[in-house]
């Protein structure tokens, strides 16, 4: 089958098409016929050497995909033919990869292959750091950071869909537009204000309850002080990096909590229940159109290179997708 095997660390250009044997199915797993893989900034860093798969996981890129099911173990939920989209570890360049059955979904009803492959890894991420984690609820207020990236296109319209408000960040007005479009009520360019003081603004100074961040860095102790009294920090993303210097003193005295997860080194049991919860609770809104993947653009397999460039030129709103 074809593959886009990472050759070595380094740019895009690393990326090269190879023909690989196809995978070998586990206990419990079905082999999807890819039709189109999400392309999400965790496969940039593996390509730079900075993340590499977990034990057993394929070493090619990818970790979502929709595709037809070519060959299934007998008796569990799905059949050959079916269409699912997938959250996989690893493999999801190629023309067949390997996903635990758990972790497959159907494709909603109507619905593209390049569209269907862009929910997975979002998807599944904010689920379980936005509402399980962060315990979002209707009528609380939620900051959302990179407010145009998958996460962040994401979680503005599931924040709204489920009756919360939305603030969100960007870099130009125009991605602050494109997130008022998504169901922000207001969105904030980081580089022309503070959004520290543009959201004790916003909020007559309460703050708001949730903050989603995929920044780190030195944005740790700005996000502390846009919560309101028994907020939740959820980190999701080091962009600007892993450490900070805090002052303890407020996460006590507003009763703050910090959390945060990363999705792709969780076992399959775990995966697969948050498949399960996703399914419940965001599968209708899917189904009814409600929400949507947002695809800013969608490349050639053989294009990945293509597609790594995009997403690293900070222009893309929503996702990329390589079509096969």
């Amino acid at each position: 089958m074809l593959a886009i095997e990472i050759s070595r660390p380094g740019a895009a250009d690393v990326l090269q098409a190879v023909d690989r044997p196809m995978p070998q199915l586990q206990p419990d797993e079905v082999l999807i016929k890819v039709e189109a893989a999400g392309v999400n900034r965790p496969d940039l860093m593996q390509r730079l050497g900075k993340y590499p798969p977990p034990p057993g996981a394929s070493d090619l890129p990818g970790l979502e995909v929709a595709g037809t099911v070519a060959e299934a173990s007998p008796g569990g939920r799905w059949r050959t033919g079916d269409r699912v989209c997938a959250l996989i570890s690893g493999g999801g360049y190629a023309e067949y990869c390997a996903a635990p059955a758990r972790q497959c979904l159907p494709v909603p009803t109507g619905m593209d292959a390049a569209t269907a492959a862009a929910i997975p890894e979002t998807y599944f991420t904010v689920w379980t750091n936005l509402f399980d984690r962060g315990r979002l609820r209707a009528s609380e207020r939620v900051l959302i950071h990179g407010g145009t990236s998958g996460i962040g296109s994401t979680a503005i319209q599931l924040a709204r869909a489920f009756g919360a408000t939305a603030y969100a960040t960007a870099g130009t007005d125009e991605k602050c537009e494109a997130c008022r479009r998504l169901g922000a009520v207001e969105a904030i360019n980081h580089r022309a204000s503070d959004f520290v003081e543009e959201i004790r603004r916003l909020t007559n100074h309460e703050g708001v309850d949730v903050v989603l961040d995929i920044i780190g860095g030195d944005y740790l102790p700005r996000n502390l002080a846009c919560l309101r009294m028994n907020g939740r920090l959820v980190q999701v993303g080091l962009i600007g990096g892993s450490k900070a210097n805090l002052d303890l003193r407020g996460i006590m005295q507003n009763r703050l909590t910090l959390t945060g997860s990363v999705l792709r080194p969780r076992s399959v049991a775990e995966k697969g229940a948050i498949a399960d919860a996703v399914e419940q609770n965001i599968w209708p809104l899917l189904e009814a159109g409600a929400v949507s993947p947002v695809v800013h653009a969608t490349f050639p397999l053989r294009e990945a290179a293509a597609a790594h460039r995009a997403l690293e030129s900070g222009e893309v709103v929503g996702k990329v997708v390589l079509t096969v």
